[in-house]
């Protein structure tokens, strides 16, 4: 039995308003007599640095989360458990990203990168199953009169995501500052309108609109 979308909606925008609030919490408050307050709060800048990349991310998840449901009109059970899951993704974020800026550069820096680049693939696995089975035609969650060039664009741009975040995961062995900067580029990529970056002449994933 299906159902009209709007409670998975309002449910899914308050996991990511919690996770990206929740954030803040992350950075303490330097406790009086520790010390010049200047040098303590310069001290904390991997929290900083765990916010910054954090609430970016997540931004942009729900970016992503909020363009799929504009075309998915109906729910079932599986779709609702593939959400949930996608959202407890969402909701581990803050914790490899504050693992990973406290010990990026240390001894312990590699299982930081591991904990971190595979949070990103199990999240980039559980978008596509979402979306590829929204968007299957014998589902019929989809709208009626959705656009089935948005519908190609974002499985196409979709595809690239669990095999690139695999990538990073691999990098993490061989280099750390790939790996991040591989990872970043992801996030800029998820960032942009599927028909920014896809082509419509194409039948296969491709960057430009050539």
């Amino acid at each position: 039995m299906t159902a009209e979308t709007t409670r998975v909606e309002a449910f899914s925008d308050g996991v990511f308003a919690i996770a990206i609030t929740l954030l803040i919490l992350e950075i303490k408050i330097p406790a009086a007599g520790s010390g010049p307050l200047s040098e303590q709060l310069l001290r904390q800048w991997p929290s900083y640095l765990s916010f910054l990349i954090s609430f970016t991310f997540i931004g942009i998840m729900w970016i992503n989360h909020h363009r799929l449901f504009t075309h998915i009109a109906r729910s079932d059970d599986v779709l609702l458990i593939l959400n949930l899951l996608l959202l407890l993704g969402v909701v581990v974020v803050p914790f490899p990203t504050a693992v990973l800026a406290i010990h990026l550069g240390g001894a312990d820096q590699l299982p930081a990168l591991i904990l971190y680049n595979s949070t990103y693939v199990f999240i980039a696995s559980f978008f596509n199953l979402l979306w590829r089975y929204a968007a299957s035609e014998k589902r019929q969650l989809l709208a009626k009169d959705v656009d089935p060039t948005s519908v190609q664009r974002i499985s196409r741009q979709y595809a690239f995501g669990p095999i690139l975040y695999l990538v990073c995961l691999g990098l993490s062995w061989l280099s750390a500052a790939a790996s991040l900067a591989l990872g970043f580029a992801l996030a800029c990529f998820f960032a942009l309108p599927p028909h920014v970056v896809i082509s419509e002449r194409s039948n296969g994933p491709q960057l430009g609109g050539g």
